[in-house]
């Protein structure tokens, strides 16, 4: 072809459409891309690996007591039956026990230990709401028959409560819970001295206000006045001190406590602990470490279905109370039941029926007064947790208590 002037006419360039198969650009492009599937895919293998690793860890972090499962077995036929709905009930125990890393600071280790703290969780069928209810350590109790880590067996005796646990350990804790309540634990959690600060450290401690400075000698707690953050070993303190703060009584040591521990279950949800990797990694390599459990809470997967739950109970529905009690009547150092309001509360649990709780009184918060009244109707005949005679309450009954969202400094 040729132009007007008779010269040769240079050809189109083509267009980048028709540009022939084989052209140098597709298999560099090609080529990428198979390098960048393959880099994709051991991102992808070493992320589930180190996911594999992690979860492994944290699942033999656990400690499973079967001892108590197998003695509870024993006892069968004398349990509370399971309840209807899938409400669940666990039983928390704090240990006072001395032996262990990091546990002899707080005093001689004698071979024996006793629960410091105990507290029924009980978890609603619908995940709507969770009770804690604190039981005293004083508290005038029967003790069933149990076996002792010797082999050997104690005689059914009236003592006090935290004695269960010196004499048979968890099994016998559990099954004086159940005789006092009628309730069945379907598990349960054993924690330390040393498991509780670290749980407090892997969330970067919890806020506390104090009205007066503290120095107690015992606790090993020496703190100022005001708004102030607590990590492990202060925290620990903070909940086992009782002549040093307030009145000295283990009624407001108790409350402490429960402010504490929902302060703790505040943050957690507030900060996002549950939905972050970074944040969660370490508080549940802590509570894996801390624990002792039964075999239905012994898995990562256990603690982690808990947990959901858990998180699904809002703030203000996770509710803070102890067993209506008042001074022993032949002793002052020694706790009783009040009745009906103690049954009243028992029955409401075991059955699963809501309960309401509302702040103390003054009265109350310094001592002189009960605590754990009951309202909105309901009357016990002998007072016994399966009195039949018991009349159905009327209305929600309320108790005296705090939630999770009020805080440690409310």
């Amino acid at each position: 072809m040729t132009d007007r002037a008779g010269t040769p006419a240079e050809p189109d360039p083509p267009a980048e459409e028709d540009a022939a198969p084989g052209a140098p650009e597709e298999p560099r492009k090609r080529h990428w891309l198979r390098w960048a599937a393959l880099g994709v895919s051991v991102v992808v293998l070493i992320a589930a690996g180190v996911g594999w690793w992690f979860y492994r860890k944290l699942d033999g972090n656990i400690t499973t007591d079967t001892t108590a499962a197998e003695e509870l077995r024993k006892y069968e036929k004398e349990r509370p039956t399971a309840g209807a709905t899938a409400a669940r009930n666990i039983l928390l125990i704090g240990s006072d026990t001395r032996t262990g890393e990091g546990n002899r600071k707080y005093g001689k280790d004698k071979g024996t230990q006793r629960s410091d703290t105990t507290i029924l969780l009980h978890l609603s069928a619908e995940k709507s709401s969770a009770t804690a209810m604190s039981v005293p350590r004083d508290l005038m109790v029967t003790i069933p028959s149990c076996t002792k880590a010797d082999g050997t067996r104690t005689r059914e005796q009236f003592a006090q409560f935290n004695w269960a646990f010196e004499f048979g350990g968890t099994a016998c804790t559990i099954r004086t819970v159940e005789k006092l309540t009628g309730i069945r634990v379907d598990n349960h959690m054993v924690i330390d001295f040393r498991g509780f600060k670290k749980m407090v450290d892997a969330v970067d401690g919890v806020e506390v206000c104090l009205k007066e400075p503290v120095d107690d000698a015992d606790a090993k707690l020496k703190l100022p006045a005001g708004r102030q953050t607590l990590h492990g070993e202060q925290a620990l303190g903070f909940v086992r001190a009782r002549k040093s703060i307030g009145n000295g009584s283990d009624t407001e040591r108790m409350d402490r406590q429960q402010q504490f521990l929902g302060a703790l279950v505040n943050k957690v949800q507030s900060d996002g602990v549950l939905l972050n990797p970074t944040k969660l990694y370490p508080v549940l390599d802590a509570a894996t470490k801390a624990i002792t459990t039964d075999p239905g809470l012994d898995s990562l997967r256990d603690l982690y279905d808990l947990a959901r739950a858990m998180r699904a109970v809002p703030a203000e529905k996770v509710q803070f109370l102890t067993v209506p009690r008042r001074p022993y009547t032949y002793d002052a150092n020694r706790d009783e039941l009040v009745q009906p309001a103690a049954s009243q509360l028992f029955r409401q649990l075991r059955e699963d029926k809501p309960v309401l709780v509302t702040p103390h009184s003054e009265e109350e918060k310094d001592g002189s007064g009960g605590t754990g009244r009951a309202t909105g109707g309901g009357t016990g005949g002998d007072g016994k947790p399966d009195d039949a005679d018991a009349t159905a309450p009327s209305a929600t009954p309320t108790f005296t208590g705090r939630n999770a969202a009020e805080g440690v400094c409310s």
